[in-house]
């Protein structure tokens, strides 16, 4: 079975976004994917997503029961075959942290939306809910380029 994990900064606003939103669009096309997130840090360990980022999903139709916070392993690495990291600053943590054999593993989400020219999503944690609402505008098209790509 592939294996997709998704990495934010606290993995309590876009990583949790992503992992609800590529859940429902595997479900969609009937793929049996394993889709998790975390976070290059450890400091919300436990809790659950961003009320604010909760709610954006939930208006679109995404679900974020059972997602709460935690950490990248190393035994990460090894279990999944991507590694997607919202932005430069995480991808490049994960790069110092993950052992040389895995790197080809890891690699910057919004590089499978051909049609978008930026390469992080923005952190909307201390913006407003116009922030949650980009994010998942972002997150649903680079899923559906992550689609194409694993059904290809």
């Amino acid at each position: 079975m592939t294996s997709v994990l998704f990495i934010c900064l606290g993995n309590i606003c876009r990583s949790p976004t992503a992992e609800a939103v590529f859940k429902h669009k595997c479900a969609r096309a009937g793929l049996d994917i394993y889709i998790d997130s975390a976070g290059t840090g450890g400091w919300h360990h436990g809790e659950d997503p961003d009320e604010r980022a909760q709610e954006a999903g939930h208006l679109r139709g995404y679900n974020f029961i059972g997602q709460t916070s935690r950490k990248v392993t190393k035994n990460d690495f090894v279990n999944f075959d991507y590694i997607l990291a919202m932005d430069a600053a995480n991808l490049s943590d994960l790069k110092s942290a993950c052992p040389s054999a895995y790197l080809g593993k890891l690699h910057l989400f919004l590089s499978f939306d051909e049609q978008n020219m930026a390469k992080d999503v923005p952190d909307p944690y201390y913006g407003g809910q116009g922030g949650f609402d980009h994010v998942l505008d972002l997150v649903e098209a680079a899923s559906d380029g992550l689609l194409l790509h694993l059904t290809q």
